[in-house]
C-alpha cells in the first residue's frame, strides 16, 4: 500500500494562487470570461477568518478568496471551495450559500462561488442550496466541477497546455495508484518528463514538479530510485531544474520560518497584531529582509513603531 498525506491544501493553495487566471480558464471558463484581467486581482485569505465564526462550519482547508474586477468595471469576490480530501460531505451546499451571503453582507459586492470536488462519490454533486417557507424563498445555484469526469477525457488533459492539464492527471493518477507503489512511480515519472516536454518554463516546472512531488508520495524504498531518474533525464537534457528545486524548498522553509517568527514575537510582546502587519510580513519573499524585520520585532518599544520599520525594510 502506497504511502498518504493528508494535507492536501498546501499544494492546491500555492498553485491555485500561482496560475489562479489559469484555474479559472481551465474549471470555470463563464467566470474567467467575466473578469478583467489587464487589472491586478489579489488574494485575501484573512476574509476566509472572517467568514468563518461559527464552530460548525470550520477551517476549510484549501478554501481561497480572491478579489477581482469584472468587464463591467465593478469590483467582486471570488470564492473558491476544493474539498481536496475527497469527502462526502452533506452541508457542503449550506456553507457554500453561507460563505456567499457572509461575504456579500461584509462587502456589498457580487460573489462568485465555485467549487472543485475532489471526492470519488460519482452522483454527489451539490449545485444548490435554499429554502422557502411563509411564502419567502432564498437560494443560491453555484458551478462546480468534478474531477473524477475528467477520467473520460483524459486525451484532452495530455493535449491541453493549461497547467491545471497536469495537475488533474496528478490528482486522479494519485487516487488509481492507491495500492500499487510501482505503478504510482511510473506514473510519477510520466507526468515529471511530461512537464519538460510540453515546453513549460523553468518557473512553471519547478512549482509543477512541486505538486506532483507532494501528492504523489511514495513509499522511501522507491522514492530515491525517483529522484535519481529524474536527476538522469535532467542531465541528459542539460536541465538542472531539482538542484532549483530543492534549493527552493530550503528557500521557502526560510521563509515561512521568518514570517511566523517575526509575528509570534510581535504577538508575544503586543498582543494582538494588526491584519495589516500580518499581510506586510507574509508578502515579503525574502529571507534576510525576514530575519531584519524580526531583530527589529524585538527591539521596538511599541506596536506603532512597527510600521516604521516596515516601511523602512520594503522600500
Amino acid at each position: 500500500m502506497t504511502e498518504q498525506r493528508t494535507d492536501y491544501d498546501s499544494p492546491w493553495k500555492e498553485i491555485i494562487e500561482r496560475y489562479f487566471p489559469d484555474f479559472l480558464e481551465f474549471f470555470f471558463p463563464l467566470a474567467f470570461a467575466e473578469i478583467d484581467w489587464t487589472k491586478p486581482y489579489e488574494f485575501l485569505d484573512q476574509e476566509l477568518q472572517q467568514l468563518e465564526t461559527d464552530a460548525e462550519i470550520g477551517k476549510r482547508l484549501a478554501d481561497k478568496v480572491a478579489k477581482v474586477w469584472l468587464l463591467n468595471g465593478e469590483e467582486a469576490w471570488v470564492l473558491i471551495h476544493i474539498e481536496v480530501q475527497g469527502q462526502y460531505d452533506r452541508n457542503f451546499a449550506e456553507r457554500m450559500y453561507t460563505y456567499n451571503y457572509r461575504l456579500f453582507d461584509r462587502h456589498k459586492q457580487p460573489v462568485i462561488s465555485l467549487a472543485v470536488l475532489a471526492d470519488e462519490e460519482k452522483n454527489w454533486r451539490p449545485t444548490s442550496y435554499g429554502y422557502a417557507i411563509g411564502g419567502c424563498r432564498v437560494s443560491l445555484e453555484f458551478p462546480i466541477v468534478k474531477l473524477l469526469d475528467y477520467e473520460q477525457n483524459w486525451e484532452t488533459l495530455e493535449q491541453t497546455p493549461n497547467p491545471f492539464g497536469v495537475v488533474v492527471m496528478a490528482h486522479l493518477k494519485t487516487k488509481a495508484t492507491h495500492q500499487n507503489p510501482q505503478n504510482r512511480l511510473q506514473w510519477k515519472l510520466s507526468l515529471v518528463k511530461r512537464l519538460y516536454e510540453r515546453g513549460y518554463n523553468r518557473e512553471d516546472v519547478v512549482r509543477l514538479f512541486r505538486f506532483i512531488d507532494w501528492i504523489m508520495l511514495l513509499p522511501k524504498e522507491l522514492a530515491s530510485g525517483f529522484k535519481a531518474e529524474v536527476r538522469n533525464y535532467e542531465e541528459a537534457r542539460k536541465m538542472r531544474y531539482v538542484t532549483s528545486i530543492e534549493q527552493l524548498a530550503i528557500e521557502e522553509g526560510m521563509v515561512k520560518t521568518g514570517r511566523e517568527a517575526a509575528i509570534e514575537v510581535l504577538a508575544t510582546r503586543f498582543g494582538e497584531v494588526p491584519n495589516s502587519y500580518v499581510e506586510a510580513i507574509n508578502a515579503i519573499d525574502d529571507p534576510a529582509v525576514l530575519k531584519t524585520l524580526l531583530k527589529r520585532a524585538i527591539a521596538i518599544d511599541s506596536i506603532a513603531q512597527f510600521q516604521e520599520v516596515l516601511d523602512e525594510v520594503t522600500k
